[in-house]
């Protein structure tokens, strides 16, 4: 139970920082290189953002601001509650990807990072 309780303790605690130094004001975290050099929105961008109103409960500007990092924050609870189960009942928490589902998940941040660059997508940017 040590492993799952020290990984939420550290989730809760950089929400915690991220919720009380705003990053919608410049000056408080290191802008995104990709961003800074090329003007394209990495899969990541506003991803900070996104954690400040999701620490605020408002969820319809998380959503706009990285939708994709809203969704990571609702898997991160459903895999975080599965490994506390399962270490409650003292079997071990495996998850095992194939290669499959690894090119998967490139897949689906490629076609993110595509679309919020995009004219059409212009909703899905920060």
């Amino acid at each position: 139970m040590a492993g799952p309780a020290g990984v939420l303790a550290g989730v809760i605690g950089a929400f915690v920082v991220v919720g009380s130094v705003d990053p919608n004001e410049p000056g408080h975290y290191p802008v995104c290189p990709l961003l800074r050099f090329t003007g394209i929105y990495c899969p990541g961008c506003g991803g900070l953002r996104s954690a400040h109103a999701v620490a605020h409960g408002d969820i319809a500007v998380a959503f706009g601001s990285n939708a994709l990092a809203v969704i990571g924050y609702g898997l991160f609870a459903v895999l975080w509650a599965l490994w506390m189960v399962r270490a409650a009942a003292g079997k071990p928490a495996r998850i095992a990807l194939k290669p499959v589902h690894w090119w998967a998940i490139g897949a689906v941040l490629m076609i993110f990072t595509v679309v919020r660059n995009l004219p059409f997508g212009s909703a899905l940017a920060p």
